[in-house]
């Protein structure tokens, strides 16, 4: 007795293909992600220009020296030295990453401890809470008593804004953490030092990434105010430098610069937490 069976090949046709688009890590196809991104830069775009229109409206109206126009301040920008500007930023970079290193050092460290230990937690958790409220811009002063005018009271002044933030990101993170992550690991085998690497770490890597891209335009704004005293070089002294000079197109071009700078330091946090911690989109 024959069977008709239909060949997938009837008619001399192929079947055809399922092309799956290919995805990353965090399930996002390359071409969607360049759209997303091609989207981001004309968003800024757009509110860059629209920003720089409203200054040259405000500038026209107002029509005084303290307030020049944007091509008058883009131009002393391009009049300045390239060697002196270098020296000003890179000046104060290492301060903010000095400062940032530090808060990270302490903050990450009682973080961790805090957040896995219900005993060390209860010890400190006070302590934090008692003395995260104070606004740490009035222990200028005290840092300069017992530090001097020089490197280490700005960076110290730096970490004190950081690492309250550090530390209770870091301690609410890895309590967030579910207990049953961690049993899923001790199951397999793994030992103390693998559950860190793979559960602990990764949690409180995130949160210190949100604390950082929060902190950063305080730690900019506690740098200018440090940079005014007891220094020839940094972005701060320059732009208070061109205020005593009434050179208010220098102030403004050092002040473009500043935030620029910022910009980019927030863009490095972007691209990082992109590259490593796909997983959080």
């Amino acid at each position: 007795m024959k069977t008709n069976s239909q060949s997938p090949e009837r008619g001399g046709r192929k079947p055809s293909s399922l092309k799956v688009p290919q995805v990353d890590a965090s399930g996002e196809s390359p071409r969607i992600g360049r759209v997303s991104a091609a989207r981001t830069v004309v968003r800024l775009l757009g509110v860059f220009a629209a920003l720089h229109l409203l200054w040259a409206l405000l500038a026209a109206v107002l029509k005084r020296d303290i307030l020049p126009s944007p091509p008058a301040v883009y131009r002393a920008l391009f009049r300045l030295d390239g060697a002196e500007m270098l020296t000003h930023v890179g000046t104060s970079l290492f301060r903010v990453f000095a400062g940032i290193l530090l808060a990270l050092a302490v903050g990450l460290l009682l973080g961790l401890v805090m957040g896995r230990s219900p005993r060390w937690n209860k010890l400190l958790d006070p302590v934090v809470y008692l003395t995260y409220p104070i606004p740490k811009i009035a222990l200028l002063p005290v840092a300069m008593l017992f530090l001097g005018l020089g490197e280490a009271s700005k960076i110290v002044m730096i970490a004190l804004i950081l690492i309250f933030q550090v530390i209770i990101s870091v301690r609410d993170g890895v309590k967030a953490i579910p207990a049953d992550t961690y049993d899923v690991l001790t199951s397999l085998g793994a030992g103390r030092g693998a559950r860190f690497a793979q559960i602990t770490l990764p949690g409180a890597l995130s949160s210190i990434l949100s604390t950082i891209r929060i902190s950063l335009g305080t730690a900019f704004s506690v740098l200018f105010f440090t940079e005014i005293y007891g220094t020839e070089h940094g972005m701060g002294y320059f732009i208070m430098d061109a205020w005593l000079r009434i050179d208010y197109p220098g102030m403004y071009a050092g002040i473009l610069l500043f935030g620029g700078v910022g910009f980019l330091l927030f863009v490095l946090v972007d691209l990082f937490e992109y590259r490593f911690m796909k997983w959080r989109a």
